[in-house]
C-alpha cells in the first residue's frame, strides 16, 4: 500500500514489496553503496534506464560507472535527504515509488519503478527525477 515518511512505518500498512523497494532505494543514497561498483549492480536491473533531473538519459552501464563521481557519493559531499514516499505494487513482482530528494538547495520528486529478477531480487528497472521549482510548496 503506502509508506510514507510522515508516519511511523509500523503506523501505516504496506506490502512488503513496498518496504523492499524503500530500503533498497535509500541504500542507492549511501555513499559508500555509490562508490561501489559491485554494489551499485546489485541494486539496478541490467535493463535499467534513468531520466536524470537534467534530463539526461543514463542507461545501466553509464549509471555504473558514472555514480561514483555524482552527488552524494563523495565522503564530504552533501547527503541525499529523502522523503515523502509512497509506494504502490503494480503487478506481482514490480513495485512503483514516488518520493522526494533535496540535494543542497535543490529539490526533486522521483518515481521510481522496481522490478524482481529470475533470481527473485528485486532490483530498480527505471528511475525519473523532476525539478521541483525554487519556492515550490511540497504536495
Amino acid at each position: 500500500m503506502i509508506q510514507n515518511d510522515r508516519h511511523a512505518p509500523e503506523a501505516v500498512p504496506q506490502h512488503p514489496d513496498v518496504t523492499e523497494a524503500i530500503v533498497r532505494e535509500r541504500r542507492l543514497h549511501d555513499p559508500s553503496v555509490r562508490r561501489s561498483g559491485p554494489r551499485v549492480e546489485a541494486l539496478l536491473d541490467p535493463d535499467f534506464v534513468e531520466v536524470g533531473a537534467s534530463g539526461r538519459r543514463w542507461t545501466y552501464a553509464e549509471m555504473v560507472a558514472a555514480l561514483p563521481t555524482l552527488h552524494g557519493s563523495g565522503e564530504h559531499s552533501t547527503p541525499i535527504t529523502a522523503a515523502l514516499f509512497e509506494g504502490a505494487v503494480l503487478a506481482p513482482g514490480i513495485v512503483h515509488l514516488t518520493y522526494e530528494t533535496r540535494i543542497e538547495d535543490r529539490r526533486a520528486r522521483r518515481s521510481s519503478i522496481w522490478r524482481r529478477d529470475a533470481a527473485g531480487e528485486l532490483r530498480l528497472y527505471h528511475h525519473q527525477a523532476t525539478p521541483v521549482p525554487e519556492g515550490t510548496a511540497r504536495p
